[in-house]
């Protein structure tokens, strides 16, 4: 029995299934009890003591094994955990007052060392080490279009992008002046503007003159004969003096300030339509297709005679330098004369023959004087650009619209096209680029002559709706307006002595 027993006891020590009481603890065991008891050590301790420090130590290890088996040491980076001191609830209460008043205006009378001794006195401790959040180094850039209320994140250093002022084009006209009698001519050149600031336009047989500074109409003339209309006006290039071009074949020369005509030239045997100056030359385009230059200072002011055109000669147009003279007929051509020559036999530089209608639109560039834009007619529709120093045509642009009108805005580098059938619209062309920046709609009817006022800013025009509309699309900003104004004085005339 007692044997029996034995057995019975030595079966159930062999198996597996049940704890044994006096066996020695399992390596898993050990290590998780003495994980558990150091964890309570370290809980134990407060962040300050120097135990925490020296249990850390050792419990890190010094050596970090490589995949050699060698061991590598752990290299030390400044800085590289983060640090969050214990505050206490004091510190707390002037970090949220520091963040409320962030913003605020420091004052100048207070330096940082008597801010320093002041907040040591008052709370024990420096006021900047109170601060939740403090960056050291350069701050960064913020992103474009960022408004930054708190400083310490961002710089508000504008970027050059942020800072780019966008151009606004207004659809609408700034001002609309009336212009009743207004003759729907498209060959006739009704209207312009003088560098005094002051518009003259056409009304039949009376002649208007407004001016923009002051909003004043002026009757400058009225012709003698009812039967008789004006049919072109231009200014001098000081705007002292105005020439008229009338239908009974003459040109008048009138002083503005004194409301006085001065010369009443003949010579034509034609309506002239067609008036430019240069200097103290005037050239007058007629529906005889002659073209004639004027001496306004002598007795015998016809000088000379260029027959290039066989219809009427409806564009004239000087070069800025005066070295060009660009002629637009209604026989499709675009004619351009080297200087005044005193000679009656004078050839063409150039005769372009590409335009397919009648050529009255003619531009010359500002600020490239041997570019010639031009603008055809109903049969054309074509705006082309012309190097007249080659006498290539640079580029042909199809504007699916009778031109009646061009000029280059000198302000963007624009350039602006007057339409008469379909559009009776203004078009403003990016130069030399000519994509279209805008198109302007509002008249009538079509438009017939277009005029740029002297600082540049603004264009006129005058449409068979009898309305002249005012376009505000140029304006300069308040920098570059005075620069420009400083360098563009206007001179005295060149012919304010010696008219006859």
């Amino acid at each position: 029995m007692a044997q029996f027993m034995f057995e019975n006891d030595m079966h159930s020590l062999l198996k597996l299934d049940m704890p044994i009481t006096n066996a020695p603890m399992a390596r898993w065991q050990r290590k998780a009890s003495s994980s558990g008891s150091a964890s309570a050590n370290t809980s134990a301790l407060s962040p300050g003591k120097s135990g925490n420090r020296s249990l850390s130590i050792s419990k890190t290890p010094s050596k970090t094994p490589g995949k050699n088996g060698k061991g590598q040491c752990t290299p030390s980076k400044a800085g590289g955990d983060r640090f969050i001191p214990c505050r206490n609830n004091k510190q707390m209460d002037v970090a949220s007052f520091l963040l409320s008043k962030e913003n605020e205006p420091v004052d100048p009378n207070a330096s940082s060392e008597n801010q320093k001794a002041w907040s040591v006195s008052l709370n024990g401790y420096d006021i900047e080490e109170a601060k939740i959040l403090h960056l050291g180094g350069k701050p960064l850039n913020a992103p474009e279009g960022y408004q930054n209320n708190l400083k310490v994140l961002y710089s508000q250093v504008p970027t050059p992008v942020s800072t780019k002022k966008s151009r606004y084009i207004s659809s609408v006209p700034d001002r609309i002046l009336d212009a009743p009698d207004l003759r729907n001519d498209f060959y006739l050149n009704q209207m312009d503007w003088s560098s005094q600031n002051l518009l003259a336009v056409a009304l039949y047989n009376n002649v208007y003159l407004w001016n923009a500074s002051q909003a004043d109409i002026t009757l400058l003339t009225t012709l003698e004969k009812e039967e008789d209309y004006v049919c072109s006006v231009s200014w001098i290039k000081e705007g002292n003096y105005l020439a008229l071009g009338t239908s009974d074949h003459k040109v008048q020369l009138w002083d503005v300030e004194s409301q006085k005509r001065l010369r009443n030239m003949s010579g034509h045997s034609a309506r002239v339509c067609s008036l430019s100056w240069n200097n103290h030359i005037l050239s007058s385009g007629s529906r005889s297709g002659l073209i004639h230059h004027h001496d306004v200072r002598v007795a015998e002011h016809h000088i000379a005679t260029l027959t290039g055109h066989s219809q009427e000669v409806c564009g004239l147009r000087w070069s800025p330098d005066g070295k060009y003279l660009a002629s637009g007929g209604n026989d499709n051509l675009v004619c351009v004369w080297s200087g005044v020559q005193h000679s009656f036999r004078q050839t063409a530089l150039h005769r372009f023959s590409e335009h397919q209608g009648a050529v009255k639109a003619l531009a010359w560039c500002p600020w490239q004087p041997n570019i010639l834009a031009s603008g055809g007619g109903t049969s054309d529709r074509h705006i082309r650009i012309w190097n007249v120093n080659t006498g290539s045509c640079i580029t042909s642009l199809d504007t699916a619209s009778q031109i009646s009108s061009l000029v280059f805005a000198p302000n963007y580098k624009e350039l602006v096209s007057g339409h008469g059938y379909s559009q009776d619209s203004l078009v403003i062309w990016k130069y030399p680029s000519m994509t279209k920046v805008a198109e302007l709609s509002g008249h009538e009817g079509r438009i017939l002559n277009l005029a740029l006022s002297p600082d540049g800013s603004c264009i006129a025009s005058i449409a068979a709706d009898e309305t002249v509309r005012l376009w505000q699309c140029f304006e300069l900003d308040a920098a570059k307006k005075k620069a420009k104004e400083r360098m563009t004085k206007s001179p005295s005339s060149i012919i304010h002595q010696g008219i006859r």
